[in-house]
């Protein structure tokens, strides 16, 4: 009894010592042998972790290592952002809320960003004027912080890329509402709450039958005429309009909720998510099915290329379109949207006139094109007239790319755009898993979810681009995937190029395009600066009216 008693004792008290580690040093420690391997990825040294970075959480959450999953959660939580502007180009991290369990999605403001963590809990984060430790005041972005609400779902505003267009946050929440009269209790009902962006100040509020629950809010429309999509556990859709130009007076406000065409017309259709924009919403099935809804004829024009089967008269018939996989989730910007199926090939359709597409080119497109050189991003964006990725590196590190216009900085280290994805002068921080950009600045969202493994497979190798299928007794094919002809496009491309300036920068992109690894890409990249200096080449200049 005593002998077992020793090592389970000796176990403990290494376990406890463990638990002051930071947690980077835990996870490095856990790869050295078997049984450290065993000891660090005990619940009760998660646990530890867990109440030193997170005093305040009560609960550890939930999942298979619930401890485990609430530490990295906290450890890795943090929301990161780049001014385009001034002086000081570097990135800069927010305050990090001690109250916050992770971070679920970000939405930046008028004047300040908004933060839901994995509890449901909203965060106000503020701009303010600030002491800085010279003694003098400046002016600093997400510099302090108070608890909007608790029990928050989801959370929107105005759709348009512009942050000056959003005025109020309308927030998807779960609130206790007494019984009907004679009864006793309480019950659970989904409600949205209206509050102004600039003060927090709640200014409207509506509540819906205690049988319908909602998971996700988007909105569509102009202010007189705003669209509230609300989407249920079931995957229908519902709607109702409000004037928004008449929230903030004190009287009573009557709305509707009613199906969806999307829902009406497609009984069999279960939603998983949506995304909109001012004159356009975008849903995805269960079934990696998309389908569209668009309410103007420009941005119809744009997106498709024609008027053909615009209906102004039926502006919510839904529009599907033709892929050839599961699509996984979108981005989607004013006239041109992006997808990405389930092997992680990403998409493209629409306005192209600032190369925003990333297809090399400035010609439209009516359809979803490819963009073959990109593959499995960890998040997608699609603004005005630019597009951003995240992706990952064969290394695991993170890097940002993007395409269309630079104009503002909105590239950063590529001022004049692009109309192909390149790496843009960002350091990205290691946990980044979702981003967003204003007219101002750059944001990203860092945290890691243990429970959220990579959702993508392999393609099948008969349907690799320039790999077709084999035929019965013929030998491995000589190119996979079609490396010697991308290369043959890759130097025609440079050969067309008429000056040896222009053939640099097009052997930047060029670089930008292949899959190498992110020290790699550095590397060329900086040999390619020298060489072009050593030319007699001058740095990119400031953007030119047309760029």
């Amino acid at each position: 009894m005593g002998e077992k008693a020793v090592p389970s004792l000796r176990r403990r008290r290494v376990e406890h010592i463990i638990s002051f580690l930071p947690v980077r040093d835990v996870v490095a420690l856990g790869q050295t042998c078997h049984y450290f391997r065993e000891v660090c990825d005990t619940e009760g040294v998660w646990r530890r972790i867990c109440r030193r970075l997170s005093p305040r959480l009560r609960e550890q959450g939930s999942g298979v290592r619930p401890w485990k999953r609430a530490a990295i959660l906290n450890y890795t939580k943090g929301l990161y952002f780049q001014a385009f502007g001034g002086r000081r180009r570097c990135l800069s991290k927010s305050v990090a809320p001690l109250l916050a369990h992770g971070y679920r999605r970000f939405l930046p403001t008028k004047d300040h960003v908004f933060i839901l963590d994995y509890v449901g809990t909203l965060f106000f984060f503020k701009n303010a004027l600030v002491s800085s430790t010279l003694g003098q005041i400046q002016w600093k972005r997400a510099c302090r912080y108070v608890v909007l609400c608790r029990g928050a779902k989801d959370f929107a505003s105005d759709p348009r890329c512009d942050t000056v267009y959003r005025k109020y946050l309308y927030v998807l929440a779960t609130r206790e509402q007494l019984g009907v009269a004679g009864t006793t209790g309480s019950r659970a009902c989904d409600c949205v709450e209206v509050y102004l962006q600039s003060s927090g100040q709640r200014v409207f509020k509506m509540t819906f039958h205690h049988s319908m629950s909602f998971k996700q809010i988007v909105l569509v429309g102009q202010e007189t005429q705003r669209a509230l999509l609300l989407l249920t556990e079931e995957g229908k859709i519902y709607s109702l309009v409000v004037n928004e130009t008449q929230l903030d007076q004190p009287r009573s406000y009557t709305v509707q909720l009613a199906l969806r065409k999307v829902s009406h017309c497609l009984p069999h259709l279960r939603v998983a998510c949506m995304a909109s924009n001012q004159s356009s919403t975008v849903y995805i099935t269960d079934q990696g099915g998309v389908y569209f809804e668009v309410h103007t004829p420009g941005v119809y024009r744009d997106l498709f290329g024609t008027l053909q089967a615009f209906d102004p008269l039926d502006q919510q018939m839904p529009l599907a379109l033709s892929l050839p996989a599961k699509i996984l989730f979108c981005a989607l910007g004013y006239n041109h949207l992006g997808l990405v199926d389930e092997f992680g090939r990403i998409f493209m359709q629409g306005n192209n006139r600032y190369g925003q597409l990333g297809t090399g080119d400035k010609m439209d497109r009516g359809e979803p094109t490819q963009v073959h050189y990109l593959q499995r991003p960890i998040a997608l964006w699609c603004g005005l007239n630019h597009s951003l990725v995240l992706s990952q590196g064969l290394d695991f590190s993170k890097e940002l790319l993007g395409c269309g216009c630079g104009a503002g900085g909105r590239l950063p280290g590529w001022p004049k755009g692009s109309a192909s994805f390149v790496k843009l002068h960002v350091k990205v921080p290691l946990c980044a898993c979702s981003l967003c950009s204003t007219r101002e600045c750059l944001y990203m969202l860092s945290s890691h979810d243990i429970e959220h493994h990579p959702a993508y497979r392999d393609l099948p190798a008969s349907r690799v681009v320039g790999n077709p299928e084999p035929s019965p007794g013929a030998g491995a094919p000589q190119d996979p995937g079609g490396t010697a002809q991308a290369c043959e496009e890759y130097l025609s491309q440079i050969h067309s190029c008429p000056t040896l300036q222009d053939r640099m920068e097009k052997m930047k992109e060029i670089v930008g395009w292949m899959p190498l690894m992110a020290a790699q890409k550095d590397f060329f990249w900086e040999a390619l600066d020298m060489l072009q200096t050593a030319a007699g080449g001058v740095g990119e200049g400031p953007p030119t009216p047309d760029s």
